[in-house]
């Protein structure tokens, strides 16, 4: 009992006896039974991490600051990679559930929360991360995410800005609610210019270099090609960029190329990509925060709670200034 107590920090242990048991722990090299310990208090001090995709440099980053503050905390994360696959995702949650952790940080694969069902049963704590879920009703999930609509919107008026006027957009799945909400930005900046919205230069893909590289191909094919190409994600504009080289185009000067979300690369290779910048370490450290209050009881918030971190425009080269220098020019021989 005593040995216990000291091993819990629990009070009620005089500081000489607590020496002597600490000093006897370090002498045997005794290692507390965890799996015997979650039994008894009825936690595992475990969560588990369900993300998209983790080579995407976003998503392993959110999950460095999900890690940070878990193991701040002395908890351990189960990753796990769904690769936007719905029956993956099905299984990772059943697998969590199995393994009896405390709490689950999910960035759905898809708009339906059909394999939650299982884990609101059990009432295990749940807070979404990046993505939004639109079923079942009334579930009111903490989330933490970037705001996509304004990110897509200040990308789009950049473009503008320079001139551009038919501009391509490639998103994820229309199941993926920030595929939705890039798109919805992209028409936010178009409409409020006074640009006709043409459906055909939408293109919802996938989030991968794939689906990017068939998309931006569909574009470049177009009778009335797009002066300006947006990737949707990372990995969308890197299937871009082989795409447009294919087309033997040339990144500004024949079309202009911009990416929300950065990879290192594509800052140190020329022209530098014009991006819009998610705060993705900041996601995944108050997602983390929020679970752990949730799962030790701290949380007294009963409402819903939505952490909506704001994007940043970072302008480098890619959008180029074609356009611009073309209006120019043509003002200067009317004159």
């Amino acid at each position: 009992m005593t040995v216990s107590r000291v091993l819990n920090g629990k009070k009620g242990v005089r500081p000489e006896t607590r020496k002597r048991v600490l000093k006897a722990i370090e002498e045997t090299g005794y290692i507390p039974n965890s799996l015997a310990r979650s039994f008894t208090l009825q936690k595992t001090k475990t969560i588990g991490l369900v993300i998209a995709d983790i080579t995407n440099p976003f998503f392993t980053t959110l999950a460095r600051g999900v890690e940070n503050i878990a193991a701040k905390n002395q908890f351990s994360v189960i990753f796990c990679s769904t690769d936007e696959d719905r029956e993956k995702e099905a299984l990772y949650l059943e697998i969590l559930v199995r393994k009896r952790v405390d709490g689950i940080i999910l960035a759905p694969a898809t708009q339906k929360g059909d394999s939650l069902k299982s884990i609101l049963i059990k009432r295990i704590p749940i807070v979404l991360v990046d993505r939004e879920l639109k079923s079942p009703k009334n579930l009111d999930l903490d989330i933490v995410k970037g705001d996509s609509v304004y990110g897509a919107y200040i990308l789009t008026k950049h473009l503008l800005s320079l001139g551009h006027r038919r501009i391509g957009i490639v998103v994820g799945s229309r199941e993926i609610s920030t595929a939705e909400e890039r798109v919805q930005g992209y028409k936010e900046a178009l409409i409020e210019m006074g640009i006709p919205v043409e459906e055909s230069l939408i293109k919802f893909s996938s989030y991968s270099e794939e689906g990017g590289y068939t998309a931006t191909k569909e574009l470049l094919q177009m009778r009335e090609r797009p002066t300006a190409i947006f990737g949707g994600n990372n990995f969308i504009t890197v299937g871009a960029i082989t795409a447009i080289k294919e087309a033997e185009l040339r990144i500004p000067h024949d079309v202009a190329l911009v990416s929300f979300g950065d990879i290192d690369f594509l800052s140190q290779i020329y022209p530098f990509f014009t991006v819009v910048t998610q705060p993705a370490y900041s996601m995944g450290v108050i997602a983390a925060e929020l679970l752990i209050r949730k799962i030790e009881g701290r949380d007294k918030v009963k409402e819903k709670r939505e952490v909506v971190l704001k994007p940043e425009l970072v302008i480098r080269e890619s959008a180029g200034e074609l356009l611009t220098k073309e209006v120019r020019a043509k003002e200067f021989c009317s004159a």
